[in-house]
């Protein structure tokens, strides 16, 4: 059961096991009327028969399923409510879902729901954003466009044996954070380096972003004295943190070989 909220920014749920193409990151917090917070842990789709709602956000001990109506309404979809029955609906008047009222919260069922046809919520561009991509792909159809706005990313499967032969060829890196508490000593960030042979984990704890490329230069320093081994190849994505002249200078003058995933493919840099 879905409940309609106007209070929220995003689409939530607290079951994990109901979202598909589930991306786990860290996306903030979400703060209750109790002053408590939750965090959210990444966000997924919502599939029942032939309906699919887009970027549903996963927030960790969440009591209820709710419904955005304003990323609703971002999209030019039209919330209607009566006084025993509400609904979503498209710019052409469309019902795409419906719902009840039960005292004073309006509910939706999505396995009542019948269609005979597919229906993505969310993935829906608007006029001005058609006309765009049909610009930029050389005045393709909106036919084909709109098939392309369906497609899905093929998911990452895990390496379940390691690429290189000894340690300290591959490094894996990222950075978490901030986290909603802050140690005493006032830290709220996270480096996590993975060693890709060994999977030996090195934790480091930061008060800011600005503090990780002298945090990462001092560890590589210290770990190639310590280990008399030569460190190869550095694995990060595209944050700056990683990716500015500081790091790149460095690495550069000890032969060192930084690689970056793809943009928005957390996926690539999954060991860490």
């Amino acid at each position: 059961m879905w409940y309609l909220d106007s209070g929220c920014s995003k689409h939530m749920t607290g079951q994990k096991d109901m979202l598909t193409n589930f991306t786990e990151k860290y996306c903030g917090t979400v703060r209750y009327e109790n002053d408590q917070f939750s965090p959210i842990l990444g966000y997924g789709d919502i599939q029942r028969k032939n309906i699919t709602i887009k970027k549903v956000s996963y927030v960790e001990g969440l009591g209820h399923n709710l419904f955005s109506i304003g990323q609703f309404c971002d999209k030019d979809l039209e919330v209607n409510f009566k006084a025993k029955r509400c609904s979503v609906r498209t710019e052409e008047g469309e019902e795409l879902l419906v719902g009840t009222r039960k005292s004073d919260l309006y509910t939706i069922n999505l396995s009542d729901v019948q269609t005979d046809k597919q229906i993505c919520l969310l993935s829906k561009a608007s006029m001005q954003q058609s006309w765009l991509w049909h610009r930029w792909l050389s005045h393709l159809n909106f036919r084909y466009i709109n098939k392309l706005g369906k497609m899905k990313r093929a998911p990452h499967k895990p390496k379940p044996e390691p690429s290189t032969s000894a340690p300290l060829e591959l490094l894996h890196m990222d950075l978490c954070g901030p986290m909603r508490t802050q140690s005493l000593g006032g830290k709220k960030y996270i480096l996590v380096i993975v060693d890709d042979y060994s999977r030996y984990t090195w934790v480091k704890f930061l008060r800011s972003k600005d503090e990780t490329p002298d945090v990462l230069i001092t560890f590589l320093k210290t770990t190639q004295v310590n280990l008399q081994k030569p460190i190869k190849l550095l694995r990060t994505d595209n944050d700056t943190e990683f990716k500015n002249k500081t790091v790149q200078e460095y690495l550069e003058s000890k032969g060192i070989t930084h690689q970056y995933s793809a943009a928005r493919t957390p996926q690539q840099n999954g060991v860490v």
